[in-house]
């Protein structure tokens, strides 16, 4: 659907092990059990200008957080920059594509180290360190990682 898988697999060609794509979703694992979230004081400005992102191209990496939000990141972001949405706050509408984000459920952030401009934990996932790390892990040097809460 306008170029979005939406069933099927992927496969990594590192490791041979094959991830289920169900409605758009990439599912790398169970999702964590967090209790729900509380809604996001965040607004896409505010993520903008958290993360830097006036340049060109990259990506980006929500998550816990709602995905009307993240699609609104992917709005602002000039440049081509692709918004990766990991455990969003809510579930997605069928049917709802947007080329610039892709979901996905997950344990961990499936991204190799130091490959992102920048992530934004949700409140749930700001206060666990393990998620502060997996953050800190993917992020490029000298780049940002911001967590909402406390």
């Amino acid at each position: 659907m306008e170029r979005s898988v939406q069933e099927g697999q992927l496969g990594c060609p590192v490791c041979g092990r094959t991830y289920a794509i169900e409605q758009g979703i990439v599912r790398f694992g169970p999702a964590p059990g967090f209790p729900s979230q509380v809604p996001s004081s965040l607004t896409a400005e505010a993520v903008e200008a958290f993360l830097g992102l006036s340049g060109p191209g990259g990506y980006v990496v929500l998550v816990g957080i709602p995905l009307a939000l993240c699609r609104s990141v992917a709005e602002r972001a000039s440049g081509g920059i692709h918004v990766v949405s990991l455990n969003p706050a809510d579930s997605p509408a069928p049917g709802t594509v947007d080329r610039r984000v892709s979901i996905a459920i997950g344990e961990r952030i499936p991204l190799k180290r130091r490959s992102v401009r920048g992530v934004v934990l949700g409140q749930a996932y700001a206060s666990d360190p393990g998620w502060r790390s997996e953050a800190a892990r993917v992020a490029l040097p000298g780049r940002r990682v911001v967590g909402e809460g406390d």
